[in-house]
C-alpha cells in the first residue's frame, strides 16, 4: 500500500523518557522553578519542546527558550544515550528495507541529536532521508518536519504512511495528506488515537507491518 514509510523517534523506535526527563529536571533546577514528579514529565516526550514549555508551565517565548537551552546542557551531553531502542525496531527497519521501500525519518527531535541517536544504535543505515527540527527554529512542528520529508523525496503524500505514537503525529500527518499508523509501544493510548483520528493502530512494531 505504501511506498515511502516516515517514522517518529522518540517513543516509537526509541524510549527517551529517563534523559528527556532528566533534562528537564536539569532546565526546571536551572530555572528556579519547582521540579514536578518525573512521571508529570513525560507529556516532554512528543512534541516541540518550546511548545511543552509554555504549555506546560505558562512560560513566555523568551523564558521557554531559556528553558531550552538549559535542557540541551544536559540532554546534549548525556541524555540523549539515557535511551533504548523499543523491542523490534531494526528488525521491522531492516525488513521494510529490504522489501524495496523507502524509509525517512519525520522526529521533532533537533537533526544533530537525531543523526547521533541513530549512528549510537546502529539503525541511521535503513534512512534515506532525516527529516528533524533545526535548532535555528526554521522547522519546529511535526507538520513542518513532514513537509520537509515529502519536499526531498518527491513522494507522494498517497504513497506514504507516518509511525508515531502520539496525537503530534497524526495532526502533522493529516495536515500534509498521509495516513499515520499509531503505535502503542511509546507515550498514546487508544482514546488519544481514537480523539484525533489514527487511520490505524498498531499494538507493537511488528504489527505496523499488517498496514504497510
Amino acid at each position: 500500500m505504501y511506498n515511502t514509510i516516515l517514522f517518529d523517534l522518540d517513543g516509537t523506535l526509541t524510549d527517551p523518557y529517563i534523559g528527556i526527563t532528566n533534562g528537564i529536571i536539569h532546565a526546571l533546577e536551572r530555572m528556579d522553578m519547582e521540579v514536578l514528579p518525573r512521571e508529570e514529565l513525560k507529556s516532554f516526550i512528543g512534541p516541540p519542546l518550546l511548545d511543552e514549555f509554555q504549555r506546560k508551565f505558562g512560560l513566555n517565548e523568551e523564558k521557554a527558550q531559556q528553558a531550552a537551552a538549559f535542557y540541551r546542557e544536559y540532554y546534549f551531553e548525556k541524555g540523549w544515550c539515557e535511551n533504548r531502542l523499543i523491542d523490534g525496531t531494526t528488525e521491522l527497519l531492516r525488513e521494510l528495507r529490504d522489501s524495496g521501500r523507502g524509509l525517512c525519518l519525520a522526529t521533532s527531535k533537533p537533526d544533530v541529536m537525531a543523526v547521533k541517536i541513530l549512528e549510537h544504535f546502529g539503525i541511521a543505515e535503513y534512512f534515506e532521508l532525516v527529516g528533524a527540527s533545526t535548532l535555528d527554529g526554521t522547522r519546529r512542528t511535526k507538520t513542518d518536519v513532514l513537509r520537509y520529508v515529502l519536499e526531498n523525496t518527491n513522494a507522494a503524500p498517497e504513497d506514504c504512511v507516518l509511525v508515531g505514537d502520539r496525537m503530534h503525529d497524526i495532526i502533522g500527518a493529516h495536515e500534509v495528506g498521509i495516513k499515520c499508523i499509531a503505535v502503542l509501544v511509546g507515550y498514546g493510548d487508544r482514546e488519544e488515537f481514537a480523539e484525533y483520528g489514527a487511520d490505524y493502530v498498531a499494538q507493537t512494531l511488528a504489527d505496523v507491518k499488517k498496514f504497510i
